[in-house]
């Protein structure tokens, strides 16, 4: 493993240079502001008329349309969402400068060839393991979250170089910047999120709450066992890890998760995740998603309506209601 830290980063290189950031949503603002904050000139690409345009320019940056955002750019920073993107950089490609670098969160659109770089810019990606509001609150209370960084393409043989000057002003540095590559940024965080984060999250804790109500138990009682307390375990896990988890549940808890988990997540369970795993290292998955947007989403919003008019959601909004501490 090669791991970066501050001491590891010039950031003269970006001095008086302009680093564009097209998109504003929770990763693009905290880029922004941060790298604004650490002395960079910094200026957003949004479309016009868009929401986002006000936000950007009330937190004192310079806002212009994509088109004229990346002329004169040294980096490019495309922090959109994964399928916009290969439009995006269509629509700005002629306007970016020779020699200037691409920069991603994501390794997703250049993975699976959906922006095709010119051959004489520099491709890089720089992931914070983080969303962005917490990538903005790190850096504003002096730390920072981890990134890993990776190079697709080095023309000007200076693509690291700016990429870790970047992680840096992001504040991604402070805490370690690990080197990787696009594939194995892209293909892991698929299936963390599909097999594991989401989609294995989710699925058990649905799975969990019908079992219980279908065992004759009061569906607030089964919310609050299976989604509820669900936070105190991954916040041990987060901070601690197993060794930490184990720490702070009690024995019986202990135990019961040493003799029973093996059995809900059992050999079974992990052919399925090899399966998943090799839909996203073949592409099947990038396919099936990139067809599916192209054709309006219908089987996501109906997947997705299925999941928002689930009991639990209906459970969980009235006792969630009345826990003030919840409350916005």
């Amino acid at each position: 493993m090669q791991m970066y830290s501050e001491a590891d980063v010039d950031t003269s290189c970006l001095a008086d240079q302009q680093v564009t950031i097209l998109g504003y949503g929770s990763q693009g603002r905290a880029h922004a502001l941060n790298l604004k904050d650490s002395g960079f000139n910094v200026v957003v690409g949004l479309r016009a008329g868009g929401a986002s345009w006000p936000k950007a320019e009330a937190d004192g940056l310079t806002v212009l349309q994509p088109v004229e955002a990346v002329k004169g750019a040294a980096i490019v920073a495309f922090l959109t969402p994964d399928l916009v993107q290969k439009k995006l950089y269509e629509s700005v490609v002629d306007d970016i400068a020779e020699g200037a670098t691409l920069l991603f969160a994501h390794g997703f659109a250049i993975h699976f060839a959906q922006v095709r770089p010119r051959a004489d810019l520099d491709v890089v990606l720089i992931a914070p393991k983080g969303p962005g509001g917490l990538v903005r609150r790190q850096y504003e209370e002096g730390h920072g979250v981890p990134c890993l960084v990776a190079v697709h393409q080095d023309a000007t043989g200076n693509a690291l170089m700016l990429a870790l000057a970047y992680a840096s002003g992001i504040g991604g540095a402070r805490a370690g910047v690990i080197e990787t590559t696009f594939a194995e940024e892209t293909e892991t965080d698929l299936f963390g999120e599909q097999a594991v984060l989401c989609g294995g999250a989710t699925e058990l804790i649905v799975a969990g709450f019908e079992t219980l109500v279908e065992a004759g138990y009061q569906p607030e009682v089964a919310y609050y066992e299976v989604m509820h307390e669900l936070k105190l375990i991954v916040d041990l896990l987060h901070e601690g890890g197993l060794r930490k988890m184990h720490k702070f549940i009690s024995d019986t808890a202990a135990y019961g998760d040493m003799v029973s988990g093996p059995r809900v997540v059992d050999e079974n369970s992990r052919e399925k995740m090899r399966a998943v795993l090799q839909d996203i290292q073949d592409g099947t998955f990038a396919r099936n998603w990139i067809a599916e947007n192209e054709a309006g989403m219908p089987e996501f919003k109906r997947m997705m309506n299925a999941d928002l008019e689930h009991p639990i959601e209906t459970v969980g909004k009235d006792l969630r209601g009345r826990m003030d501490w919840l409350q916005d």
